[in-house]
């Protein structure tokens, strides 16, 4: 079979629809068609069955009711919901929060807005490999608490974060915890309610569902978790994200998290085959390579390597034609920054510009696998006669 190139190894960033999941999702365009807040006739009803169905099988992933998940447009809008929802809702309790220095922008962006309004918000540090220690969130806890955000697994270096231990610390205080668990949802197993988890974002893109679409996990007892709604309108969701649900793409984010729930075992033993496959074989071409991010608990199709003396950009300039990968940077259309995530733990600024990520998926090949470490390879032998 010939490989299609470039070969996609972006995963972390997003994932092409599953197939399975777009057949799920067809009949929804054109055919079935009905607003799920309309159910006085039969169309308004059979959508608001599937919604039904697909809320269901969102929860099932996450040992979760279905009553306590809301939909939303994805991860981003779930981390704003569950931080500036808690913020308002529990003001009268207090106004300090806790996350951690690697978190995604959609949680430190949202911090850093509550900061603006007067609220107080501690950012932990993480240790070289990207851990943050319970203890010092336990430390960090304040009779003005309300809220913990730590994400599941990060997206940049693949770190799981101790959630579990997290989340017993909050409950044992009193404090509600929240986790984005945008990457981790479909590749890790995710139990709220043995995780002590009270919050938990979610997103259809990055497990072969549809763009658009996520959700958030609330938890609906012991405690029970009240948001103040930060969209208002038709009262959709609980009242908590008004606006007409996105059926469509609903249907396709139930769809993808059931067959993630199948099949994420056997996917994650094939992942972390190859992945460690990949770092043994730059290790061998460039033995100067670091890996970032824990070497063990960390999600199986994600890579990020550091290879000193190289400058990312340049190598994925190379690569554009035969494997999409993405820099261990973030971008802007005027400059390039360091990795917030890079330099948290540990990396200087010229070792983050030479950080790469690779995010395998469902989609890649044993031998895509072959063919992308000889490609890079070859391109780390160009760039290094050139320095």
């Amino acid at each position: 079979m010939e490989i299609k190139r470039p070969i996609y190894m972006d995963s972390h960033a997003t994932t092409p629809v599953d197939p399975r999941v777009f057949e799920a999702m067809l009949p929804y365009f054109s055919e079935i068609f009905g607003n799920a807040g309309s159910i006085d006739h039969n169309y308004g009803a059979v959508a608001a069955d599937a919604v039904k169905k697909a809320r269901e099988q969102c929860a099932h992933i996450l040992n979760a009711q279905s009553e306590e998940i809301i939909f939303t447009s994805g991860a981003t809008e779930s981390d704003n919901i569950a931080i500036l929802g808690v913020a308002e809702q529990y003001a009268a309790k207090g106004d300090h929060i806790i996350t951690c220095v690697t978190e995604h922008k959609a949680v430190l962006d949202t911090c850093k807005h509550l900061q603006m309004a007067g609220k107080s918000v501690t950012y932990l540090p993480v240790d070289h490999y990207g851990l943050v220690d319970p203890g010092q969130v336990e430390d960090a806890i304040t009779e003005k608490t309300v809220l913990i955000s730590i994400m599941a697994a990060n997206n940049e270096i693949g770190t799981i974060a101790p959630i579990k231990e997290i989340g017993e610390i909050a409950h044992k205080h009193g404090v509600l915890f929240h986790t984005d668990a945008a990457q981790a949802v479909g590749h890790i197993p995710m139990d709220a309610k043995e995780m002590n988890i009270d919050l938990l974002s979610f997103s259809g893109h990055k497990i072969y569902g549809p763009k658009g679409i996520g959700g958030l996990y609330v938890r609906g007892s012991k405690p029970r978790v009240k948001l103040s709604p930060i969209v208002f309108g038709g009262g959709q969701e609980k009242g908590i994200r008004s606006g007409t649900l996105n059926v469509t793409g609903i249907v396709g984010l139930g769809e993808a998290l059931a067959i993630a729930r199948k099949e994420m075992g056997k996917e994650e033993k094939r992942f972390r085959q190859w992945t460690m496959q990949m770092f043994d074989a730059f290790k061998e071409a460039y033995p100067s390579v670091m890996l970032n991010g824990h070497p063990t608990q960390r999600l199986a199709h994600n890579l990020n390597v550091c290879f000193p003396g190289i400058e990312s950009k340049a190598l994925i300039h190379l690569l554009r034609d035969d494997v999409s990968i993405s820099a261990g940077s973030a971008c802007t259309t005027t400059s390039v920054e360091p990795s917030h995530v890079l330099l948290a733990i540990g990396r200087t600024v010229e070792e983050s510009h030479s950080a790469v990520r690779f995010g395998l998926g469902r989609g890649n090949s044993e031998k895509e696998v072959g063919l992308g470490i000889k490609k890079v390879y070859d391109y780390l032998k160009q760039l290094e006669k050139l320095k």
